[in-house]
C-alpha cells in the first residue's frame, strides 16, 4: 500500500490523500484548496493524477475544504463511487450547489468589472483572458449523483482486500473518521484518518467516539500548538463583543461557515439573549446555503446530543428564535446595507473568501463602529487570514478597502480540537502505532504537535510535504 499527501499537507486547506492498494486508487477526501485566488484556481483546476484512474473516495465530512472539489473530480472523468454518511451527503448536497453558484457568479462579477475597466482604461487591460468558473453547477449534479450513504460502524468494501468503517468524530452533523482495514497473506493492517476530529460538549452534536487500536494514524493538526479556552470564557467573550459594539452603534459582522459553525453561533446567541447577556438585536443569517445546511440538520436529529434531542423533546427548535432571521434572496440581503443601528450579520464564507461575506465586509469594514469577529480558523492568504492579521488594508473585489472596524477573533468557537484533545483523542489507541501522519495544519501548529507525540507517546511522527509517497507493509 502506498499513500500519497496531495493536499492539506503543510497547510490546513485541499485534504485530499491517495491510497494505492491492490490495483486500485481511491481517495480520503477530495477538498478545495484555498489561498490566492490564482494559486488556488490552478491547484484546484488541474488535479495530479487522472480522474479516470481514481476508483473511489471515502469522504470524511462537508466542509468544503474537505468535499470541495468533487465536482472537478468529476470534471476530470472520475466515476467511481463516493462513500459518505447520510448527514454528509445531505449537506454536500447544499454545499456543493452553493460552491458551484459561487463559483461561476463570481467569475460572472470580475469579468464585468474587468469589461468596465477595458472600456476606460483599454491600454492598461490589454491581453488579460476572461475568469472560467473552476466548475458549474452542472459538474457539482454529475457528481452528487455518484454519492453512496455508508453509516457509522457499516463496514464497507473498496477491493476484496480492502474495507472501511466510519466512526463519529463530533466535528459536524455526519462527520467520521474512517478505519481502513487491509487484509494481505492472513495479516491485517488497520490506517485510521482521523478527518477532522471535534470537541467534548460542543452544541448540537455528539462527543467524539473512541476508536480501537490500529497500526497507523492519519491525523489533523489544525490547532496543534493551542490550547482552547473553556465554554464559558467563551460566553463571556462573546457577550462582550456584541455589547460594546451595540453601545457603538455599529454591526457586528461574522464570517462564519454555513454548514456548522453558524448552527451553533445561532444556538449560543440564544442561549445569551435568552439570559438577557446580551441586548434584545436583530440577528440576520444571511447565506442562503446556511438556510439549506439547517434544514439538513434538522433531518437528521439521530446525530445530535442529549442536551439538543431534549431541546426538541420540549418543543423547541435550536435554530430558531423570534429575533433571528434567516435570508436567502440577493435583493434581501443589499438590503441589509440600508438599516442602521446595532445588528448582528451572519454569513459565508467562513474564511471570507467569497459569497455574500464579501459585500457585508466591503459596506462594513471601514466603518470604526463596526466589528468584525472571526470565529474560525483563517488559512494563510485568505481574506479572513489578512483581516486576523491586522492588515490597515486588504483587497475586496481586488479592490483595497481601508480596515476600520475592530477586530476580534474567537477560536475557541472552533469545532477543531485542540493539542490536548488531540492526544486524548488518540491515546487509547496509540500504543499500537507504529507512525503517526499530521496534516490539516500549519508547520508552526504540525511541528511542535509531531514533537509533543514523539516526547509523550513515543510514536514515530511525520509531517508530510505535498506530494510526498509513503509505503505500508
Amino acid at each position: 500500500m502506498k499513500i500519497t499527501f496531495w493536499g492539506a499537507a503543510r497547510t490546513v486547506t485541499g485534504s485530499m490523500h491517495e491510497v494505492e492498494v491492490d490495483g486500485g486508487r481511491f481517495l480520503l477526501d477530495c477538498g478545495l484548496y484555498q489561498g490566492r485566488r490564482q494559486d488556488a484556481f490552478e491547484r484546484n483546476r488541474h488535479l495530479p493524477f487522472a480522474g479516470r484512474s481514481i476508483n473511489g473516495v471515502v469522504l470524511s465530512h462537508a466542509h468544503i475544504d474537505h468535499s470541495g472539489n468533487l465536482p472537478s473530480l468529476k470534471r476530470a472523468g472520475f466515476d467511481g463511487p463516493i462513500h459518505a454518511t447520510s448527514a454528509t451527503i445531505d449537506l454536500c448536497g447544499a454545499m456543493l450547489r452553493d460552491s458551484a453558484y459561487l463559483q461561476v457568479k463570481d467569475a460572472e462579477f470580475l469579468n464585468k468589472r474587468w469589461e468596465r475597466r477595458r472600456a476606460l482604461r483599454a491600454n492598461r487591460t490589454n491581453g488579460r483572458t476572461a475568469v472560467e468558473p473552476l466548475y458549474t453547477v452542472e459538474d457539482a449534479e454529475g457528481a452528487l449523483k455518484q454519492f453512496k450513504a455508508v453509516e457509522y460502524h457499516q463496514p464497507t468494501n473498496l477491493t476484496g482486500e480492502l474495507t472501511f468503517e466510519y466512526y463519529d468524530t463530533g466535528h459536524l452533523l455526519g462527520s467520521a473518521a474512517t478505519m481502513l482495514r487491509w487484509r494481505k497473506n492472513g495479516n491485517e493492517r488497520r490506517i485510521i484518518f482521523s478527518g477532522d476530529v471535534g470537541r467534548k460538549n460542543l452544541p448540537i452534536i455528539r462527543d467524539p467516539e473512541a476508536l480501537p487500536e490500529a497500526d497507523y494514524l492519519i491525523m489533523e493538526s489544525t490547532y496543534g500548538n493551542r490550547l482552547h479556552k473553556q465554554e464559558e470564557i467563551v460566553l463571556t467573550k462573546l457577550a462582550g463583543v456584541i455589547n460594546r459594539t451595540a453601545q457603538r452603534g455599529g454591526k457586528i459582522v461574522i464570517p462564519a461557515f454555513a454548514v456548522g459553525r453558524t448552527q451553533q453561533l445561532v444556538l449560543l446567541l440564544h442561549e445569551l439573549t435568552n439570559q438577557k447577556a446580551i441586548p434584545d438585536l436583530p440577528i440576520f443569517v444571511d447565506s442562503p446555503l446556511a438556510v439549506n445546511a439547517t434544514e439538513a440538520y434538522r433531518r437528521h436529529p439521530e446525530c445530535f446530543d442529549e442536551e439538543t434531542r431534549l431541546y426538541l423533546e420540549d418543543g423547541n427548535d435550536p435554530f430558531g428564535f423570534r429575533r433571528l432571521r434567516y435570508i436567502r434572496d440577493a435583493s434581501e440581503s443589499k438590503a441589509l446595507n440600508d438599516l442602521h443601528g446595532p445588528m448582528i450579520i451572519i454569513s459565508a464564507s467562513g474564511m471570507a473568501e467569497a459569497g455574500r461575506i464579501l459585500h457585508h465586509l466591503r459596506n462594513n469594514i471601514s466603518d470604526p463602529r463596526n466589528t468584525v469577529m472571526i470565529v474560525g480558523f483563517q488559512a494563510e492568504n485568505t481574506l479572513g487570514r489578512k483581516i486576523v492579521d491586522r492588515q490597515v488594508e486588504v483587497p475586496i473585489f481586488g479592490e483595497p478597502v481601508r480596515v476600520r472596524a475592530e477586530v476580534v477573533t474567537i477560536n475557541e468557537l472552533s469545532g477543531h480540537a485542540d493539542q490536548r484533545e488531540l492526544l486524548q483523542w488518540m491515546k487509547p489507541f496509540a500504543k499500537s502505532l507504529k507512525k503517526v501522519f499530521l496534516v490539516h495544519g500549519e508547520p508552526a501548529q504540525s511541528l511542535p504537535l509531531a514533537e509533543t507525540i514523539q516526547e509523550l507517546l513515543g510514536v514515530e511522527t511525520h509531517v508530510p510535504e505535498r506530494g510526498q509517497s509513503f509505503r505500508i507493509d
